[in-house]
This record gives C-alpha cells, sequence and structure tokens, in this order.
C-alpha cells in the first residue's frame, strides 16, 4: 500500500479525534458537576463495550483471550489513563491536559526501542525531544504546578505504555478483539471504583452527558480501528495531533479556557513535532 492519505481518510480521523475530545469535554463537564472521574470513567467503558460489542465480530475461540495477562495489562493501561486524564481535567483547562498529555508518545518510542528492539533514528529522537519541550511548555513544571497536571502527565506515561503494549500485541489479535478487550476489562476493572461512587438521581442533563462521553469515545476509537486495518499507523498516527487543536477550541467555546501565551507556544511546538513525525513517515524514514 503506498504511504499516502486520501481526503476521505484525513477527514476520517479529524472526525475521530474530535469524537474523543468531545467525549472527555463531557466527562470534564461531569466531573465540575461533581461527579466522580471513576464513574465517568466507568460508564464510559461499560456503555462503550455494550455498543462495539455487536460490531466486535468476537467468537468464542477468543474469549478465553480475555484472560492472557498480556490483554489484561493492556486494557488496565488505558484504563488507568483515562481515569488520570478525567480526574486532571477536574481542575485543569482541556487543552493544557491534552499538552501534557502528549508526553505519551515520548514513553511509547522509549518503551518501543527498550522493550521491543525497535530502531533508533536520529530524526524521529530529536524531533520526540521537541515534543517534549513542548509538553514542559505547557505543564510549565514548579512549586505552581497543580496536582491535575500531574495526574495529566500520569494518563500520558500510561498512554504510551498502552501504546507499546498494543504494538507487542498487535500481530497476534486482530484490532477488534483488543478495542473490544480493553472496554470489556476495563469496565471490569474500573467497576469496583465506579459503582461505589454512582451519582444522584441528578437530571437528565447528567445522565446525557454520560451517555455523550461513551459514545463520543466509543465512536472515536472505533474509527481510529477501522482506519488502523487499512491505513500504515506511521502514516496516521501523527494526525492524532489534532486532538490538541480540538481541545484548545472545545476549551474555549465550552469552558471558556484561554490558554496563556507560554502555553499556546507549547502546543505549537508538540503540533510541530507531530507532524514533522507525519513528513518523516511519508518519506519512510
Amino acid at each position: 500500500m503506498q504511504n499516502t492519505l486520501s481526503v476521505g481518510v484525513v477527514g476520517l480521523i479529524l472526525l475521530a479525534t474530535t469524537a474523543i475530545v468531545t467525549g472527555d469535554a463531557a466527562g470534564k463537564l461531569l466531573t465540575a458537576q461533581g461527579v466522580s472521574p471513576f464513574f465517568v470513567a466507568w460508564s464510559r467503558f461499560a456503555l462503550a463495550a455494550v455498543l462495539i460489542l455487536p460490531l466486535s465480530g468476537l467468537t468464542r475461540m477468543e474469549l478465553p483471550q480475555m484472560l492472557n495477562w498480556r490483554v489484561v495489562l493492556r486494557a488496565g493501561l488505558i484504563a488507568a489513563g483515562i481515569s488520570s486524564i478525567l480526574t486532571a481535567l477536574r481542575t485543569e483547562p482541556i487543552a493544557n491536559v491534552y499538552g501534557a498529555f502528549f508526553i505519551g508518545p515520548v514513553v511509547a518510542y522509549a518503551l518501543a526501542v527498550l522493550l521491543l528492539r525497535e530502531r533508533v533514528t536520529k530524526a524521529r529522537t530529536m524531533l520526540l525531544a521537541i515534543g517534549f519541550a513542548g509538553v514542559l511548555l505547557v505543564v510549565q513544571p514548579g512549586a505552581q504546578m497543580g496536582t491535575g497536571m500531574l495526574f495529566a502527565l500520569l494518563a500520558g506515561c500510561c498512554y504510551g505504555a498502552y501504546l507499546t503494549a498494543t504494538r507487542w500485541l498487535a500481530g497476534q489479535y486482530r484490532p477488534r478483539f483488543l478495542l473490544t478487550a480493553q472496554l470489556v476489562i476495563g469496565a471490569v476493572l474500573l467497576s469496583p471504583l465506579g459503582l461505589t461512587h454512582l451519582p444522584g438521581a441528578g437530571s437528565l442533563q447528567i445522565w446525557g452527558l454520560v451517555a455523550l462521553s461513551a459514545a463520543a469515545s466509543a465512536l472515536g476509537n472505533f474509527i481510529l480501528v477501522l482506519i488502523n486495518r487499512t491505513t500504515p499507523a506511521t502514516i496516521s498516527a501523527p494526525l492524532i495531533y489534532f486532538q490538541l487543536v480540538a481541545a484548545a477550541v472545545l476549551g474555549v467555546l465550552v469552558f471558556n479556557d484561554w490558554p496563556d501565551a507560554i502555553s499556546i507556544s507549547g502546543l505549537a511546538v508538540i503540533l510541530a513535532s507531530g507532524f514533522g513525525g507525519f513528513a518523516l513517515a511519508r518519506r519512510g524514514k
């Protein structure tokens, strides 16, 4: 397959990333109303599992693999990452949280080199170092850094480890099986915390946001799975950085959160790093 992206595929990737950020924005609205991040995370996995299962093509022979420790570990990493990012969103602007979250590609690269023996290239290492510098501009580490940003960084580290685990298992399982497994296992792992933090009767608005958070996240991730069946990940993955743009726009429109000048500079640096990776992938480097 040629390393090119059609306009249709680019459009689908932009739709998927916007849907994922919309799910997180709904989660932020929920936590702002006092709903536990653990309940939001659990409901996202549980409702998404219900939506995805009919489309999963799951067979009886695959069911025992749900208990494979590597499959469980991968699901646990994404469950921890989602719980951490929702905790961060309680107190931090969504664009800043996503900026810190993009420590994930750096972690994934380091783990892939150390554990999977993937090839190191100077160009890709330099781009990731630039991306890391952008993350530091967004996080602005120091005495004034809130615990929310620490949770955002933890979410990114979990996500980076999850990406590495996905590469580790990609040749052994169907993409739809891995997506279904992470949703089902994630719901099970989060149920002790999620079900002990059930919101009260609440309003239709709260339950509508719960449904939106789960449905938008499920839609975005399912579209990405479909794209990865036909498009090399090295080509499509850098466009995931569009999440930063979507997060900044939704942050302003929904929460009136305007990033400061330093954070905007950091987001721009991270975007430049991501699209630099896209250019390298197109050249096969």
